[in-house]
């Protein structure tokens, strides 16, 4: 029997909300009693049918995610791919790798099968460039779309907006909040591999001064892969607030809940995956065993308070307390003589505590016949985080890996978990602390010319100890090892663009972001890498966007990313504390979305990357090859398009030409095209309901990987039929 989630040490946590919670309370009694007192201040937002009216569409006008201040898609000099509910409801998405795929640039690794791990213009996969309404969400695990409005993906570096990371972009979920509609809708999707899924969304006004909304989701499906299970649950209530006509508070709550059981996916043989049914697994197939594990528990308040004159603003805080465990078993190389594969376990559970807090201050200025707005801000940061991970032992916990045949992987192993079975287990814990200021200035020179300049520093210290003596199974612990490092990111961005005509911008761009030694999860720190720069990611970027017709936006984007300050083996010693210029990706990404005509709607994009690496990183990783899990033409496009007020089709591409799944570049990942299609049928003015296929020619394809062993065959033809209501 596995030993699952077992602990030998007792763990301390510290509750680090009482101050939020405490602000929390106050803001609302300070809201409340301003209602109650200034009546004849209040007033109800104008909530308009464009409002509406806008989210049934697939394009996007205005964002705030490039700048912190509402801009004009248009004017933003940078690629920013909007996927809007509509979309996301059409296509009847459900987890960020849909999302990915229609967002060109962006592709998907398989994180170990058990968290999102987007990669970005052929930067490293990464789980920490995620945001909710700006705010960073950086813990391992699979998003949800229940609650959101709308998804945004940023790419190039973005860490003048962001700070840390984003070195190749950012995705930022836009959450529905209490915005005095009255919103009565739910969705319910039945489908293939018993796929069972239930969303409400309900919002109120309560009086001029207070509204609120309740989104949920719960879901108990099952999947394509062996012994799969998904059940996961999730509440979002928030609460808006109108203390006076000048401000707006924003109080939520969420609760959510992810189990499903792991998958790592297949090896490889000969440079290719093993081709297998899709269902097949290597390891012990009971569910039981290979269980991950999310729970998480966020608050957030923003405020905004319009100060007249221009000047606005606006505060936001969001706390999280996340629980995350996963325990899988993981293929090795098949031996090709004796057709028998190796397999090892471990088990990893993280406790992470954030704290974040944004400040911004904006507001307008003229010099002349020059326009600024000036975009001032602070953010603070707290992220407390306990790490365990264990190795499994198996034959009586004498060894780390049990040869299984390639014909039957699939047997009772049993295991047993233990710490300090191998140089990867941990029992730690980081402390991170964030301070950054930031400046922006967006200039219009003159109707046709408009410049941003932005320029963010940020402290980030980070503590990490590390209690076990990894590499030795030792009774007791060890000794801890302290390390700390002390990371001074400066981020600036300068883009100029140009509008020959009021539909057409030009534009060129130029970023950079940093990412510091300890990692994406803060727990890669070392005595070796700790005072070594942090990696640097600098973009060039040339650009246009043409306004084809009101409700149809294309662009085009041309780039450069240079990745520096990569740590190498030095050629003496072989520690690897060398700095280099290290990898290149050169790209063009193009797209499209929005309405062609009043009945056919189009969302897609094309990209195409070439990702190599410019210095040896390792004797599997030379100079010249190229990056994992970016194929260099990859190709979307979804088509809506509706035959009559209550009867429509959909028909959506997808390409991804060939990858490597590592470096080392021996083995491939195979292109593959997949085609989706859709109908739609309006019952009446509030019950549609629609068909979705997935797959539609049942084309056996492997979707993602996560080195040369862990790939992850695509599902198979699968239908979900939905009924969308609202009253």
């Amino acid at each position: 029997m596995s030993t699952l989630g077992q602990t030998p040490f007792v763990r301390r946590r510290t509750a680090t909300a009482v101050r939020l919670v405490i602000s929390l309370a106050v803001t609302s009694q300070w809201a409340s009693a301003r209602a109650q007192t200034t009546p004849e201040d209040t007033v109800l937002p104008v909530v308009r049918a464009a409002a509406q009216a806008e989210r049934d569409k697939y394009a996007v006008k205005r964002t705030m995610g490039a700048t912190k201040t509402e801009l004009a898609v248009l004017d933003a000099p940078q690629t920013i791919t909007v996927v809007t509910e509509a979309l996301i409801k059409d296509l009847a998405m459900q987890s960020m790798a849909d999302v990915t795929r229609y967002v060109p640039g962006i592709g998907m690794a398989n994180g170990e099968g058990n968290r999102d791990s987007p990669v970005f213009r052929g930067s490293n996969s990464a789980s920490g460039d995620f945001y909710i309404d700006g705010v960073r969400d950086d813990v391992e695990y699979y998003r949800d779309l229940y609650n959101v409005e709308r998804v945004e993906a940023l790419t190039g570096p973005n860490a003048m907006i962001f700070g840390r990371g984003g070195s190749g972009g950012v995705i930022n979920r836009v959450t529905k909040q209490a915005d005095w509609r009255k919103v009565r809708a739910f969705d319910l999707t039945l489908g293939s591999n018993q796929n069972r899924r239930l969303v409400a969304d309900l919002g109120q006004a309560l009086s001029d001064a207070a509204a609120v909304r309740v989104t949920g989701m719960v879901e108990d499906s099952g999947g394509y892969q062996r012994n799969f299970s998904l059940k996961r649950s999730g509440v979002n209530p928030t609460v808006a607030l109108h203390p006076s006509r000048d401000t707006t508070v924003v109080l939520g709550l969420e609760h959510l809940e992810d189990r499903r059981t792991t998958d790592r996916g297949v090896p490889s043989l000969q440079g290719r995956p093993v081709d297998l049914p899709v269902d097949a697994f290597f390891g012990d197939a009971n569910p039981d065993s290979r269980p991950t594990r999310l729970i998480s528990n966020a608050l957030s308040a923003t405020l905004e308070h319009d100060l007249g004159s221009g000047v606005h603003v606006s505060n936001k805080t969001r706390y999280t307390d996340y629980d995350k465990f996963y325990q899988n078993y993981n293929a090795g190389a098949v031996n090709v003589a004796t057709k028998q594969v190796p397999i090892s376990a471990y088990n990893n559970h993280q406790w992470r505590k954030n704290l974040f807090n944004q400040t911004d201050l904006t507001f307008d200025i003229a010099s002349g016949s020059i326009k600024h707005r000036i975009l001032a801000g602070v953010e603070l940061g707290l992220q407390d985080t306990d790490y365990l991970r264990m190795t499994g032992k198996f034959a009586n916990a004498t060894v780390t890996s049990v040869n299984v045949p390639l014909a039957a992987p699939d047997g009772p192993l049993p295991v047993t978990y233990v710490l300090g079975g191998s140089s990867s287990d941990r029992d730690g814990q980081s402390k991170a602390k964030i301070a950054g200021i930031y400046m922006q200035d967006q200039l219009e020179l003159s109707p046709q010319w408009q410049l941003i300049a932005g320029l963010r520093y940020d402290s980030f210290k980070l503590r990490y100890r590390n209690h076990v003596a990894t590499g030795i199974l030792a009774p007791t612990p060890s000794a801890p090892a302290e390390l700390s490092s002390n990371d001074h990111l400066v981020s600036p961005r300068v883009g100029i663009l140009f509008k020959p005509e009021a539909a057409l911008s030009l534009y060129a761009n130029y970023s950079v972001a940093s990412f510091p030694r300890g990692g994406d999860q803060l727990s890669s720190l070392s005595n070796v890498n700790k005072g070594l720069k942090p990696e640097k990611f600098i973009n060039y970027e040339v650009g246009g966007k043409w306004e084809i017709k009101p409700e149809l936006l294309a662009t085009l984007a041309i780039y450069r990313l240079n990745r520096t300050n990569v740590a190498v083996p030095n050629a003496v010693t072989g520690i690897v504390d060398q700095l280099v210029d290290g990898q290149r990706t050169k790209g063009v990404e193009v797209g499209i979305s929005g309405d062609v005509t009043r009945n056919w709607h189009i969302h897609g994009g094309f990209a195409y990357q070439d990702a190599k690496l410019t210095a040896k990183a390792s004797a599997t990783a030379l100079a010249g090859a190229t990056v994992q899990n970016v194929p260099k033409h990859t190709l979307s496009l979804w088509n809506r398009y509706d035959l009559t007020p209550s009867l429509g089709g959909g028909l959506g591409l997808i390409h991804r030409g060939d990858s490597y799944t590592s470096t080392a570049n021996a083995v491939t990942l195979p292109a593959y095209t997949r085609i989706d299609a859709a109908l739609f049928m309006a019952l009446s003015a509030n019950y549609k309901v629609q068909l979705n296929v997935e797959n539609l020619t049942d084309k056996k394809y492997y979707a993602l990987a996560n080195g040369d062993n862990n790939i992850t065959p695509g599902s198979p033809r699968a239908f979900r039929a939905s009924l969308h209501g609202s009253f």
